[in-house]
């Protein structure tokens, strides 16, 4: 959690004025880890004004992390004309797989019955996240815009796939069965997905394939923005999905970069406002949503 309460104090200085905060809306009150953030211009609180919502969701590797470290870049968000939501999920090992992807989708069935109340047009909605939340707001999306997928899952979308109107994805994990656990992230890797999963042999798990992203998109799934630094180990998962997506014809917004960019980019480069290539991602965010809630 560290890295990421370190994040979010650096955004503070690029943070503008005049964003309303709703914070700790529960949105299943038979779970106490079920609350999000609300964050909107204050110019419409006032008024009767719906805005396109994106519903954002926290990385933290399955393990660590929580909603307060995305609240500044989403307070920046929402200062561009946007209801952003942060949220909040069960971690791991005191929840497994796929507990995260069940809470998102009763966060979307939140929002939809109180969209009014919080600026949000329902019909206009997008999912993001970074690192894990990355993951996660992906897969919430397969099962969203894949009805055999969503009945794989035992679940039931709580929005219509012609809600969706895009996904925001930094830095994940979209196909762990090209992820070596012999590399020098191995023993992260392992314990990671030990925790997440709940069984120590992961790789032998039916659920495994059930998880992966890549393996189960489809034609339907929405448009995607989609980055990774040049020096993220997990950067050829975002490479894989843009190809797989582009593929099937899916419409792809990719901001990648030459092996040898300067500075190199880490993991989670985005919400460093402090170098070029994260002022760029911001905008290319914003364009993207600009583009797809029209």
């Amino acid at each position: 959690d560290r890295g990421g309460i370190a994040i979010a104090a650096a955004l503070d200085k690029h943070v503008p004025a005049g964003v309303t905060a709703r914070r700790d809306e529960r949105y299943d009150t038979n779970d106490p880890v079920a609350l999000l953030d609300v964050y909107f211009p204050s110019s419409v609180d006032t008024i009767d004004r719906m805005l396109p919502a994106i519903v954002w969701v926290h990385g933290g590797g399955f393990i660590s992390g929580n909603k307060d470290q995305i609240a500044n870049y989403l307070k920046i968000l929402a200062a561009r004309g946007y209801t952003a939501i942060g949220v909040n999920y069960s971690l791991a090992p005191g929840s497994t797989y796929p507990t995260p992807i069940k809470q998102v989708n009763a966060a979307l069935a939140y929002l939809q019955k109180n969209a009014s109340r919080l600026h949000i047009d329902p019909s206009k909605l997008f999912l993001a996240g970074d690192s894990a939340g990355a993951q996660i707001a992906a897969q919430t999306a397969n099962v969203i815009s894949s009805p055999g997928y969503a009945h794989a899952l035992g679940m039931a979308p709580a929005i219509a796939r012609s809600q969706l109107r895009g996904v925001i994805l930094y830095c994940g994990l979209y196909d762990p069965r090209i992820v070596s656990v012999d590399g020098p992230f191995g023993g992260l890797v392992r314990s990671v997905a030990w925790s997440y999963f709940g069984v120590r042999d992961f790789f032998k798990d039916p659920r495994l394939a059930q998880f992966s992203v890549v393996g189960n998109l489809t034609a339907d799934f929405p448009p995607i923005f989609i980055s990774v630094g040049n020096d993220d180990p997990l950067a050829p998962q975002s490479h894989l999905l843009a190809k797989t997506a582009v593929k099937l014809g899916v419409p792809v917004d990719s901001l990648f970069f030459l092996d040898g960019y300067k500075p190199p980019l880490p993991h989670e480069y985005q919400f460093n406002l402090d170098v070029d290539a994260g002022r760029a991602a911001l905008e290319r965010t914003v364009q993207f949503l600009n583009d797809r809630s029209r």
